[in-house]
């Protein structure tokens, strides 16, 4: 799979590990993905708290230091939870072969994040 205009668009800013991690995750996996947000504004940040869609003001967005996929089944955004188990898997194993921590917000204990990657 080749990442779109706009994923890559939605890397800039974000740590260079990480997006390799990604592109490499592109190339190894057989489930279409985007990137829906890497590197936020403070603003971005503090847009999604309140709607409930983070829980901190200190997200590894602020730094470059997350991205959110989002699984593309049929050209269509799909949010079925086993298809982010799919994206983590594919996540984990390009990271292992870039020798690349990350962390994967679906092993989280409390508010479980399936779409979210990040460098710890």
């Amino acid at each position: 799979m080749i990442l779109s205009v706009r994923s890559e668009k939605n890397l800039t800013g974000v740590d260079e590990n990480l997006v390799k991690v990604v592109r490499l995750a592109a190339e190894l996996t057989d489930l279409a993905f985007i990137v829906t947000e890497g590197l936020r504004t403070p603003e971005r940040q503090r847009q999604l708290v309140a709607a409930g869609a983070s829980q901190t003001m200190n997200s590894k967005h602020l730094v470059g230091k997350a991205v959110d996929l989002a699984a593309v089944v049929d050209g269509e955004v799909r949010w079925d939870w086993p298809l982010y188990g799919r994206l983590a898997s594919v996540m984990k194993e390009a990271a292992k072969r870039l020798n690349v921590k990350i962390e994967w917000g679906g092993d989280w204990k409390s508010f479980k994040d399936g779409p979210h990657f990040q460098i710890p």
